[in-house]
């Protein structure tokens, strides 16, 4: 149960901050102080629910897009998130894309040096 929730705690911190570098460096990408947490939670979720399902649908097509799965994912999750949150928006086609791609690379990093922050030992298998 500790693990799961730790998990969960990684996953969510590694969201948020990948929300935040993205809105920190493009101009066309705002998020209100107050709706940050709400923002980080849905695109979680989103993304958490998105991720197997379009990997299951691609790999039944045997789609090229498979590989490139976390990426399609996070940007529909930036549009869902958009669509749902008050306190979070992006503008322009352009600001779109880099968003994607800024959120992914930077919750990927974000995940991966986390562990090493004193959780590593909950996130370990016994």
């Amino acid at each position: 149960m500790v693990r799961l929730l730790v998990r969960i705690a990684v996953t969510l911190l590694a969201n948020g901050a990948g929300l935040l570098v993205a809105a920190l460096v493009l101009d066309e990408m705002q998020i209100d102080l107050t709706s940050f947490i709400i923002a980080v939670v849905i695109f979680t979720v989103v993304l958490a629910v998105l991720t197997p399902f379009m990997e299951s649908q691609l790999r039944k097509r045997q789609s090229a897009a498979l590989g490139g799965v976390a990426l399609i994912a996070t940007l529909v999750s930036l549009v869902l998130t958009d669509l749902i949150s008050d306190g979070f928006s992006i503008d322009g086609i352009g600001t779109w894309l880099a968003a994607a791609v800024i959120v992914w690379v930077a919750s990927l990093l974000a995940a991966f040096v986390l562990p090493y922050l004193g959780l590593k030992k909950y996130l370990e298998k016994d």
